[in-house]
């Protein structure tokens, strides 16, 4: 019902790494975790039809046959059930329950009235049913998936899903069942994200990830990210991740798992990358800066120097064209431009990453990033906030004397109000001289 924005299920698909397998996701809509897997394997030069099998859940069946048409565009095949037999609560509809290798969902957040002798008695529920209401009925369902998600996996399965925020630090039986969820070792990851990440909504939620077949060196450990403050903003109301902000996090992950080597691959991409732009640019100058050991601060100082006085040129050169070239020249300067700004963006990033990181060593981050032990996540009573695991970044201090400044501040209302009533004055005067 609710389509899931594709920066969310980028991250779903990165983190897990679908390879080859059963794919699952018992609540599909128009099929875009299918998509995001078939694309992120045969980026691996492999080709998905034949790597992976997908199956899907959708109880209203118009968005099944979106999803069947989706892939079929993409050149997927799966096996898509729709309809009551669909129902994710009540039926495990392809009878996949232990057999999973990935299973991926953006499932409905916070369902009410789920019959709980029914949901009890379709089993998946390794943790016990979470609580009941008076109608014998589940109050919020979000556990449900969650005991899904987890049951639906074999014995080296991984899970990613988007769920309510609420649901990281429930209380009650939801607080039984995370307890118990934790205990396994088999909690992955958790990343808070946003708001204004839905484009209908713009509530915040949570990435979780599960994986069964964890290395024993981070089997009693968490990674916690929070992400609330990392994103790219598109619109008033909206935002996502950029490509090149899906793979920082992704780097954390990795080295989270003790990967360094696709950390250093994606330092030398951001070289390689923005090599290329300036050499598309015909930026000499920047060209001759970017070695394998030249510091991206640098990169980046380069081509903000190069952004100044190509916008000077751009200025110069739109003053003195002659009419009729004007909008043909405008384009280009705009196109130009635009990817002297990429490429800014994208040195930015590379900073942002190797400030914390270096050259490929993990590191918790204040108010980005934290490994919890087990026994840490139990002694913040068993949440899994990751706001409550990696604080808050201190604030830069900006140099500017705040006394100065609002002292210049005074001077400056001061001086618009005296140049109010002069104007005042002026009108008033005007006016009179006009009968009026």
């Amino acid at each position: 019902v609710f389509f899931t924005p594709k920066s969310l299920v980028k991250m779903i698909v990165n983190i897990i790494e679908p390879e080859r397998g059963i794919l699952l996701d018992p609540a599909c809509g128009s099929g875009g975790m299918f998509i995001q897997s078939g694309d992120f394997v045969n980026a691996m030069g492999m080709n998905a039809n034949c790597a992976m099998t997908f199956y899907g859940q959708e109880k209203v069946e118009y968005n099944a046959k979106l999803c069947l048409m989706n892939m079929a565009v993409h050149g997927l095949t799966g096996v898509i059930k729709s309809g009551d037999e669909a129902n994710s609560f009540y039926h495990d509809a392809h009878n996949l329950n232990g057999c999973c290798d990935y299973v991926m969902a953006n499932p409905p957040f916070n369902v009410d009235k789920v019959k709980s002798e029914t949901c009890e008695n379709a089993g998946r529920l390794p943790f016990g049913m979470p609580g009941i209401n008076k109608s014998k009925e589940v109050g919020n369902a979000n556990y449900l998936w969650i005991s899904y998600f987890y049951s639906y996996l074999n014995e080296k399965g991984r899970a990613g899903f988007v769920m309510a925020s609420s649901a990281t630090d429930s209380q009650g039986k939801d607080k039984n069942i995370r307890e118990r969820l934790v205990r396994t070792g088999h909690v992955d990851a958790m990343i808070s994200v946003g708001n204004n990440f839905f484009y209908t909504k713009s509530l915040p939620c949570s990435l979780w990830f599960f994986d069964k077949g964890k290395a024993d060196t981070i089997k009693d450990k968490v990674l916690f990210i929070d992400a609330r403050n990392y994103y790219t903003v598109i619109d008033r109301t909206l935002n996502e991740w950029s490509d090149w902000q899906l793979k920082n996090m992704n780097a954390i992950v990795w080295l989270y798992r003790g990967e360094p080597e696709k950390y250093t691959a994606l330092l030398d991409e951001y070289r390689r990358y923005l090599m290329h732009l300036a050499a598309e640019l015909k930026a000499d100058e920047i060209c001759r800066i970017i070695t394998p050991t030249t510091a991206f601060s640098d990169i980046l100082s380069a081509f903000k120097e190069f952004e100044t006085g190509q916008k000077q040129q751009a200025k110069f050169d739109m003053e003195h064209v002659v009419r009729q070239d004007k909008k043909k020249r405008q384009a280009f300067w705009d196109e130009r431009l635009a990817d002297i700004s990429a490429g800014i963006t994208g040195a930015k990033e590379a900073v942002w990453l190797y400030e914390k990181f270096g050259d490929g060593v993990y590191a918790d981050v204040l108010g980005l990033c934290k490994v919890a032990t087990i026994s840490e996540i139990e002694e913040k009573g068993w949440s899994l906030t990751p706001g409550a695991y990696v604080g808050v970044a201190p604030v830069e201090d900006d140099g500017v004397d705040f006394e100065e400044r609002m002292a210049e501040i005074h001077r400056e209302l001061l001086s618009l109000q005296a140049e109010s009533n002069d104007l005042m004055d002026t009108i008033s005067k005007n006016m009179k001289e006009m009968g009026l």
